[in-house]
């Protein structure tokens, strides 16, 4: 049995105050893998007193010594690729090719993060006056547990880019993929202090995190109620806050789309990572003059995203994290079913032959109307929602009549003409015909989809304080 260090505090991993045991269940056949013992109040205060007490040395540090920091970072996360991909698939059911590239992309985070600072001017004149910015402080973060390494690297990088301190809160659900971060920290000879790590409970991590007057940033990765809790809580010592959260994101199709390219990429986009993304584009919107045509590219494409264990073979999805998300996504379908949409592929259950585990049928529905459940809460997981519009600007209306605003797509042959669609959508990012992502533009979203950004120099200012210097 596998015991997961849970705390990491003062430069050295360290036992737990807290006694609660829990046990880390795998998705891909629910059985026990590891277990771990859980952070508590005490082990956070402890992380909080490193952080404050290395700050003023780190806050002092050169952008030459920082960037030899992420470095040596990245080269210990690229040693330690194939214990990530392990971690990632065992625990979180990650097919192997995502799992891969998702944690390649922890490693580039920090030399991307390394080509910000050297590029950024952290004093400047302005008027008669000279800028200069300034570490915040002590940061505490908080990150998801559906992109682990990669959420840890994002914040992570920045905050050290920014000269603070760290107390990490990483989700209990990630801790395998958390633990070899944290031990790659360790390697790369991070200082005392500097990164702190305590994984246990959120709502007792975050009670002694949100009362400390030492802490004077938070930034969270997570569902969107949690966010809005933590931003209130922070007035109280009027912390900083970044907020990255929920989204249902809205996927245009033109009417001169060429649905060869643009059905198979909006599946793609819906089901990325086990659909478990933030980003996912699980509104599908479609001219209703081309509703036979989506559907049969649908049927089409469907069947090509195969479900089943990455550890037998080389399937597009995995299993969904967790028995509470299985069980929610069966809601969700459900609902749709009751609601009156039509079930065009998938629906409620196991894949044939994938009865252990968390296994889902990657679901899509048609005649879906914008206002039924489906299309409304962000699911956390494959199930799309095809949505019918009868003009463009009925679409815009459709895309923008949510509370979420992180990410859209569009798909048309005119590029010039999906760049006008895209400046109408209130989002934060838009991908027009493609899904790639660039990770030195900023990201985060409009509404309750945050508050702030991260990645490359937006995201480093969320970690920065701007002082004015005016001479006589």
């Amino acid at each position: 049995m596998k015991h997961i260090k849970s705390t990491y505090i003062n430069g050295r991993f360290v036992e737990p105050a807290g006694t609660e045991m829990a046990e880390i269940i795998s998705p891909l056949n629910g059985k026990v893998i590891a277990q771990i013992r859980y952070a508590d109040h005490r082990d956070t205060m402890l992380a909080i007193n490193a952080a404050s007490d290395a700050l003023a040395s780190y806050s002092r540090s050169t952008i030459e010594e920082r960037s030899a920091l992420m470095q040596r970072i990245h080269d210990e996360i690229l040693k330690r690729i194939d214990d990530l991909i392990e971690a990632t698939t065992h625990e979180y059911g990650a097919p192997r090719e995502r799992a891969k590239w998702a944690n390649l992309i922890a490693a580039t985070t920090f030399t991307d993060q390394i080509k910000v600072i050297h590029n950024y001017p952290f004093s400047k004149q302005v008027n008669e006056s000279i800028v200069i910015m300034e570490p915040v402080g002590v940061a505490a973060l908080f990150t998801p547990w559906n992109a682990t390494a990669g959420a840890i690297a994002v914040k992570v990088s920045a905050a050290l880019a920014a000269g603070c301190t760290m107390v990490l809160k990483p989700s209990e659900f990630g801790s395998w993929q958390a633990e070899i971060m944290m031990e790659c920290f360790h390697a790369a000879g991070i200082p005392a202090g500097v990164v702190n790590m305590v994984n246990g409970r959120g709502e007792v991590i975050a009670a002694a995190i949100m009362e400390s007057t030492a802490v004077t940033k938070v930034s969270f990765t997570g569902s969107t109620v949690v966010g809005k809790i933590l931003a209130t809580q922070a007035l109280n010592t009027m912390k900083r806050v970044t907020l990255e959260l929920g989204g249902k994101s809205a996927n245009l199709i033109l009417e001169d789309a060429n649905l060869e390219t643009a059905i198979p990429m909006a599946l793609q986009a819906a089901f990325m990572n086990n659909g478990q993304a933030c980003i996912a584009g699980t509104r599908l919107l479609v001219p209703a003059s081309r509703l036979e045509e989506v559907r049969k590219a649908l049927l089409s494409a469907a069947p090509t995203f195969t479900v089943g264990s990455p550890l037998v073979g080389d399937y597009k999805l995995g299993p969904l994290a967790s028995k509470k998300q299985y069980d929610r996504i069966q809601e969700f379908i459900s609902s749709g079913i009751g609601q009156g949409a039509e079930l065009l592929v998938g629906g409620l259950g196991h894949p044939e032959g994938l009865d252990e585990g968390f296994y889902v049928k990657p679901t899509v529905f048609m005649g879906v109307d914008n206002n039924m459940k489906v299309a409304r809460e962000e699911i956390f997981g494959p199930v799309l929602a095809v949505i019918a519009y009868e003009n463009e600007e009925q679409a815009i209306s459709i895309a923008n009549d949510s509370e979420y605003g992180l990410m859209a797509y569009v798909s048309s042959q005119n590029t010039d003409r999906a760049a006008v669609v895209a400046t109408q959508l209130k989002a934060g990012r838009v991908l027009i015909n493609t899904l790639r992502h660039d990770p030195l533009a900023p990201f985060g979203g409009y509404k309750n989809s945050g508050i702030g950004r991260e990645n490359g120099v937006s995201g480093l200012e969320e970690y920065l304080e701007e002082k004015t210097l005016i001479r006589g």
